[in-house]
């Protein structure tokens, strides 16, 4: 499920990007047209990628992308079907292309497309409070309930069953069936992405969504943040505390609990039946295995395998943790 709220407005020309990223380059394909760009794991022949870490190395060799913008040290591990486009700030060049591609993704005023729910077909079919407004492309199942003040920006899909709590605001999320959404949540809007230039700052653009699997419970007070190029996922069956901050592209499976005032910062993976102690903390780009268990307060800055459990900071194994501070 790849940005089904935000509008391409592609293709570009290979040449066109040339000259957006100010580079020197002379091949026979200048005229070839770009449809989207993609992460490694999803890009197409008609697309453009980016490579920025040898974490992701993997990824870069397996990619279909056209094209790639990357480092000259990251080159090497790209196919030879994949033209790898050598510029100074990885990250800041994807930002400037998927801007050019999704101008709409870059910020998040307030959508004023939004209108009473009494003045919209959902009147007869949800059970809503006092002064709940609905914007455009918000699609609510059956049997759903809606808290006072909550706000359905546009690009909102729910299920069915679902409850969704008081002074929330929703926009670009898709909530499956049996869904709790407890009050106060944010949920949907632009992550905290952007790139110092000078005087000013560069906002990477999100064009991803959240997606929220079934029979999932977040609590009061809860940030979840879409994706920037993929998507933020929540999987079944996993609840939420309150007043929890979930960044941008993070991925949690199944069955997974984590108590209050957790942070996870981006692009972090947490695997299914994970348990996550209050207050702790979880670095970027990381991997949780499955079956973990995080003691409260800890400071995750490492990959953690599968069946561990850990606990402090930095994050160690629980028995090194104890013995250590006996």
């Amino acid at each position: 499920m790849n940005n089904p709220f935000f509008k391409n407005k592609g293709p570009l020309k290979f040449s066109d990007i040339i000259k957006i990223l100010n580079l020197d380059i002379k091949k026979p394909d200048r005229d070839k047209e770009i449809l989207d760009i993609k992460d490694l794991a999803s890009a197409t022949d008609a697309d453009i990628t980016f490579f920025h870490s040898k974490k992701y190395k993997d990824a870069a060799k397996k990619t279909k992308a056209s094209f790639c913008l990357t480092t000259d040290n990251l080159k090497n591990d790209l196919p030879k079907s994949c033209i790898a486009l050598i510029v100074k700030n990885v990250l800041v060049s994807t930002a400037k292309i998927t801007s050019i591609l999704y101008p709409d993704s870059v910020n998040d005023s307030f959508d004023q497309t939004v209108v009473l729910i009494n003045d919209t077909n959902y009147k007869e079919k949800v059970d809503f409070g006092t002064n709940v407004l609905i914007g455009d492309n918000v699609s609510i199942g059956s049997n759903c309930k809606i808290g006072h003040n909550t706000i359905l920006e546009k690009n909102v899909v729910i299920g069915d069953n679902c409850s969704i709590g008081s002074n929330n605001i929703i926009r670009n999320t898709y909530i499956k069936n049996n869904v709790r959404i407890l009050d106060n949540c944010v949920i949907g809007k632009h992550g905290f992405g952007f790139f110092p230039i000078k005087n000013n700052n560069l906002r990477y653009p999100h064009i991803g969504i959240v997606l929220i699997e079934d029979n999932c419970e977040v609590g009061c007070g809860a940030t979840i943040d879409r994706g920037s190029m993929s998507n933020t996922i929540i999987g079944k069956n996993t609840y939420l505390d309150n007043q929890i901050h979930i960044a941008h592209n993070v991925r949690i499976g199944e069955n997974t609990i984590i108590a209050g005032q957790v942070g996870i910062a981006g692009s972090s993976i947490i695997g299914n039946n994970v348990k996550i102690g209050g207050q702790a903390g979880i670095s970027g780009h990381l991997k949780i295995g499955n079956n973990v268990e995080i003691g409260g307060g800890s400071g995750v800055i490492r990959d953690i395998p599968d069946n561990t459990k850990v606990m402090g900071y930095p994050a160690k194994n629980i028995r090194e943790f104890l013995r250590d501070n006996r």
